[in-house]
């Protein structure tokens, strides 16, 4: 679990911190966070589809690490930034096995870990600046929606656990 300050004190930068965190991993009042949806969950599990064309519980999370980089990227502006695995988006993952949704948590966990650090580095006086090649975007907005990004996908993730269980029960 991710511990966290409160934002006290801290101005936009403390709330925008203590929204993405509590969003992915800190204790939430909103129920369970994006990485607490993820505990204890194997990759068979996370690779089961409710029907052919749906996302799984796989995918959302790559999904999710790929958005955080996104976002970190736009705040820092460094185009020559790489994610670690193939794609965009939606990516293509290799078959499902242990190993690889080991490393595909541990990637959601480092983006995470790095979009918190270029956040918590941020300067409050650029926040409602567009940001470079955005003209329509902010530092503010990109902040605030990765957390939102965050609690969307954590639903849906909760969601196909319980779609599962009901159809194992079956």
């Amino acid at each position: 679990m991710i511990r966290t300050k409160k934002p006290s004190g801290a101005g936009e930068i403390g709330v925008l911190l203590h929204a993405i965190d509590e969003a992915y991993g800190s204790s939430a009042w909103h129920g369970t966070t994006l990485k607490g949806s993820l505990r204890g969950v194997t990759a068979r599990q996370a690779a089961w589809r409710p029907a052919p064309g749906r996302h799984s519980i796989r995918e959302l999370a790559v999904h999710a690490a790929y958005w955080k980089f996104v976002v970190r990227r736009r705040l820092t502006g460094d185009a020559s930034a790489s994610f670690p695995l193939a794609g965009s988006n939606w990516l293509a993952l290799p078959p499902p096995s242990e190993k690889a949704w080991r490393t595909e948590r541990e990637i959601l966990e480092r983006e995470h870990r790095a979009l918190r650090a270029v956040v918590a580095a941020f300067a409050p006086g650029r926040l409602r600046s567009p940001l470079p090649g955005l003209r329509d975007r902010t530092a503010l907005r990109e902040i605030a929606g990765i957390a939102l990004h965050d609690v969307y996908h954590t639903g849906q993730i909760q969601l196909l656990k319980a779609l599962q269980k009901k159809s194992r029960a079956r």
